[in-house]
């Protein structure tokens, strides 16, 4: 078969290229290959062990929205690529002659082997296959003990859900702080104080050394000879990009293992593109390689591709991530976008932070009133905005994106200043304290010093 632009994958990358890029060029043939049946909301994964009944009730309306914008979906498995001929080869033995070709096959999860793991049951990790998540749930229900090895934001996702779940879980990190690589300690230390009281067993500063057990998991042992009892392990390490298709081709990758794009999202042949987590990123300060993986981060890529296919705009090009994340633990939210303040000091950045605390509804009296943190890391002789973080109630995941769009636009403390916002007491904080504001008032403040 023929088409015009064949899309490999179907998350949230390879949701968004084909319905972006179908509206743009209506007259394109446009398909989808995936090995997926059902979609995961990636993000959403953590909760199907706790707050969601399953993961039936964490799947992306991919089929509808290809359905509704005109994109051929064929479910099979793509086994190599002649870019020169642009030709892909299917597992089934169908082969599609294509015009553009764009890899959006993601992650998958890291497996580090020193761990010990290979061969024992009830060791788990957390990738985006409903099959697997389905069969690991229903083991995890005939488990008491578990231990999550890893504080990335999935990690803390995972433990608190199966805590809610009714499990007796333990966290292990091992650098001084949960979600260390995230935020700056004032925000993880608070973090692990909520994540504590929820009843997580949190051990920061422990390095796992093995897995141990013979045929089933018996329990983790730390450097220090500690071993904590477990009946499941879930390893959540981090990620790798899924690139062995596009090496295979003879797509360039970077050395941390990204497909290599430029900024209209193209690879080192002009007809081929990648998009989300195969594909490279650059830090939006600095330009340097950086391994973020984020569905954000993958969608505003995919919409700069979609974009650019077969016309380039000038305009529509991706400049780098600003590593925007969020999370909520119960009703409390947290929020990071840009650099933190460690991070801007490493790279070696003359900075300032401004912070501030406030209710985020007026009065504070309300009864979801939350305690709202704002914090700024700003360059002290521009004013330019790299990097803000928010820990408050769970409307901080729509200001950590005020922020975003504050240092994605390269904005300095004194725009900011006169921003006009828009405020109700039961929707945000009060205009005459807005933490956000206030934060950069603080920043001006010391700026001036």
């Amino acid at each position: 078969m023929k088409t015009d632009v064949l899309v490999i994958g179907s998350s949230a990358a390879g949701l968004v290229v084909p319905t972006v890029g179908k509206r743009v060029n209506p007259d394109k043939k446009f398909t989808v290959v995936t090995k997926q049946p059902k979609t995961m909301i990636p993000c959403g994964i953590p909760y199907i062990f706790g707050s969601l009944p399953g993961s039936d009730n964490n799947v992306m309306p991919a089929e509808k929205m290809y359905e509704q914008t005109g994109v051929e979906v064929i479910h099979d498995e793509v086994i190599s690529v002649d870019k020169d001929k642009k030709i892909a080869i299917l597992a089934g033995g169908e082969k599609i002659e294509f015009e553009k070709l764009v890899f959006a096959t993601g992650s998958e999860p890291l497996k580090p082997k020193w761990l010990n793991w290979e061969g024992k049951e009830n060791v788990f990790f957390v990738p985006k296959d409903k099959i697997y998540l389905d069969e690991m749930k229903e083991k995890l229900s005939a488990c008491r003990n578990i231990v999550t090895i890893g504080a990335g934001f999935i990690g803390v996702e995972m433990s608190d859900e199966l805590n809610k779940a009714g499990k007796k879980v333990t966290l292990i990190e091992k650098l001084p702080n949960i979600l260390g690589l995230a935020f700056d300690r004032d925000i993880s230390e608070k973090i692990e104080v909520i994540l504590r009281e929820r009843g997580v067993n949190v051990l920061t500063d422990a390095e796992v050394k093995e897995i141990t057990g013979e045929i089933k998991v018996e329990g983790v042992k730390l450097s220090d000879g500690t071993v904590v009892p477990a009946d499941a392990v879930i390893i959540s390490m981090g990620y790798k990009p899924n690139t062995e298709l596009a090496q295979k081709a003879g797509v360039l990758v970077n050395e941390m293992g990204f497909i290599r794009v430029d900024e209209y999202m193209r690879t080192c042949d002009r007809d081929i593109f990648a998009v989300g987590d195969c594909a490279e990123k650059r830090d939006f300060v600095t330009g340097k390689q950086v391994p973020v993986m984020l569905a954000s981060t993958a969608c505003a890529e995919a919409r700069i591709a979609g974009m650019n296919l077969f016309k380039l705009s000038a305009i529509k090009t991706f400049s780098g991530t600003i590593s925007i994340f969020s999370t909520a633990i119960g009703n409390n939210g947290f929020g990071v976008a840009g650099m933190t303040e460690a991070q801007a000091v490493k790279e070696g950045f003359d900075i300032i932070t401004g912070s501030a605390e406030g209710m985020d509804r007026h009065p504070g009296s309300l009864s979801d009133s939350h305690k709202q943190y704002v914090k700024l890391v700003v360059a002290k002789d521009s004013g330019v905005i790299l990097g803000g973080a928010v820990f408050g109630g769970l409307s901080a995941g729509e200001l950590i994106n005020v922020i975003g769009v504050a240092i994605q636009n390269r904005m300095n403390v004194n725009t900011l200043f006169i921003t006009q916002i828009g405020t109700h007491p039961l929707l945000t904080a009060s205009p005459a304290a807005y933490p956000l504001i206030k934060a950069v008032e603080n920043a001006i403040i010391q700026m001036n010093k």
